[in-house]
């Protein structure tokens, strides 16, 4: 194959998975079968693998081998009503979540100022995965007052929504103040639980909501996997200064 072993494998591959011959969660070959298979090295196929995780391809499961990426591609809608589970529904897709681990912390003087508290407030802290058709495709860290919301966690834990949540504490709108959207690479534990390369892009959402009266209720960060979303923003019917409505993201 010449000094370019590894691009003939990765564009063979690719058009394999193009053409449906290798079906979206099929598992690959293993490193063995492929390097008889193209008659090249070890270093080539790694390389031509590795090549096509980054391009959102293939996934590569530690201690289990690698497939055939299966995400959907989500076409997420930021409005006035935004809704995690309604967004996937809407396109045929299947929402779920789950929590990853939660505690009460300290609030940082960024989380402070975004939740309107004095620093070191008590703060909830949640770190939640979203999936699309059981596959990962954001992971998010919120924070709520520990004062005014002290049994938050425990229900988010017990499958229970945020309006729910609140609406049970006296608030029954609340509006998304501000959304900043940003691009970087993964750290290795966000990269591990998007289950993708991390070389691989993320979308990074930050949003800060408030309720009826204006005051901040939460804050929080969202991990997108960069090839799993395309984020649309709806224009807002009454007025551009006006907040966006929101609910369980």
């Amino acid at each position: 194959m010449g000094q370019q072993h590894w691009k003939i494998i990765r564009d063979r591959l690719s058009a394999d998975i193009s053409l449906g011959q290798l079906a979206p969660g099929a598992q690959l070959p293993t490193e063995s079968q492929l390097c008889q298979t193209f008659q090249a090295g070890r270093h080539s196929v790694r390389r031509a693998v590795a090549a096509l995780a980054v391009d959102g391809k293939l996934r590569v499961e530690q201690g289990r081998g690698t497939f055939v990426q299966a995400a959907p591609l989500i076409n997420y809608h930021i409005g006035r009503r935004t809704r995690f589970r309604k967004n996937l529904l809407e396109q045929g897709v299947s929402p779920a979540g789950e929590q990853l681990a939660d505690c009460i912390v300290e609030a940082s003087a960024e989380v402070a100022t975004s939740l309107g508290l004095p620093e070191g407030s008590a703060v909830h802290r949640l770190l939640r995965r979203g999936l699309a058709d059981g596959v990962p495709i954001s992971i998010g860290l919120s924070y709520h007052c520990a004062t005014r919301f002290p049994d938050l966690a425990a229900r988010r834990s017990a499958g229970e929504s945020v309006t729910e949540i609140y609406r049970s504490h006296g608030i029954t709108d609340y509006f998304r103040k501000r959304t900043v959207i940003f691009a970087r690479r993964p750290d290795a534990e966000e990269a591990e639980l998007l289950m993708q390369h991390q070389n691989q892009p993320v979308m990074v959402l930050q949003k800060t909501d408030v309720d009826a009266g204006g005051q901040p209720i939460g804050y929080s960060e969202a991990v997108w996997a960069g090839d799993r979303v395309q984020f649309s923003f709806d224009s807002l019917e009454d007025g551009a200064d006006a907040p966006e409505r929101v609910a369980d993201v």
